[in-house]
């Protein structure tokens, strides 16, 4: 399997120096991308910002992004998201999420009451429709088209979309509708299950989800986490203790994605669990813990 990694920033707000200097820190260090993530509500960085920002200040670098289509114009997602990847010259990688549900985001997000799965695989599949240069016709109460194109293609074809989520409806989502997944807040012995379920899920529908496209979003400390990483993680898996899933100093970090990487897992998305002073030192930190697994 092909091991890559790529390095998420730290939770809050970016301005544009800080992220230039982040993505220019991962690029310089070996890296094989970046990521960033999509929280409504928060106050952090749109993804699709950040990721035009970076598309013309980076060269090699693969541009990541958690995207929460929900609440999004599909029509405007598909064409933001093509002309993403020809700007970056076929360097965009994206997964699908429902949000983290935090208070407010579906009210923001217009989506009261409403099954945010279904409304997930509705946007996935309008979207893969325009990409694919098709006359899309589609009615609901989120969106209607009747033999609307998109006026332009993305570079990668297919343009793939990983899908995330750890519960049964999620996994045997990304068994039957997607190009790959990304899971978090899992175990080593419980992301290799839900590998397994994935498979057996995209099996009863005929097809098989490449075996290079599983990973794992981690989140790390260089000496003790933040008592607020904790708690959160500690809210969404009140089951386990949550430093089981934050490993913390070079040594657990490399034996921590080991064990991923033995349960058939190959991508990660790598995140500080604390503030960054200076991303040109954590980069360095970080490439002499793992980037000797990278392959």
């Amino acid at each position: 399997m092909k091991v890559r990694f790529a390095v998420g920033p730290d939770r809050g707000w970016l301005s544009s120096s800080t992220l230039l200097d982040f993505a220019g820190a991962i690029e310089t260090a070996g890296f094989d991308g970046v990521w960033l993530s999509d929280l409504p509500v928060a106050p952090t960085l749109d993804p699709l910002l950040g990721i035009a920002l970076l598309t013309g200040r980076t060269t090699r670098l693969r541009l990541g992004a958690n995207v929460v289509p929900l609440g999004r114009n599909p029509f405007v997602l598909a064409k933001q998201l093509a002309q993403l990847d020809q700007v970056s010259d076929g360097r965009l990688l994206l997964t699908f999420v429902t949000g983290v549900n935090q208070l407010g985001e579906r009210e923001a997000l217009g989506i009261a009451g409403a099954t945010r799965g279904e409304l997930l695989e509705q946007a996935l599949g309008i979207a893969r429709g325009f990409w694919a240069g098709e006359a899309v016709d589609h009615n609901s109460g989120h969106f209607s088209a009747s033999g609307l194109r998109l006026p332009i293609r993305p570079v990668q074809d297919p343009l793939e979309v990983w899908l995330g989520g750890r519960g049964p409806k999620a996994l045997e989502r990304a068994g039957r509708i997607a190009d790959g997944w990304l899971g978090a807040q899992l175990t080593p012995a419980e992301a290799g299950r839900a590998r397994e379920q994935i498979q057996l899920a995209a099996a009863h529908v005929g097809r098989e989800v490449d075996r290079e496209h599983f990973g794992m979003s981690i989140a790390y400390a260089r000496t003790d986490p933040d008592p607020e990483l904790l708690r959160t993680i500690q809210e969404r898996r009140p089951d386990i203790d949550p430093r089981e899933l934050i490993p913390v100093g070079a040594e657990a970090l490399q034996s921590l994605l080991e064990q991923y990487i033995g349960a058939g897992l190959s991508k990660f998305v790598i995140r500080p669990g604390t503030p960054v002073g200076s991303w040109t030192a954590e980069a360095e930190w970080l490439a002499g813990a793992m980037l000797d697994l990278q392959t």
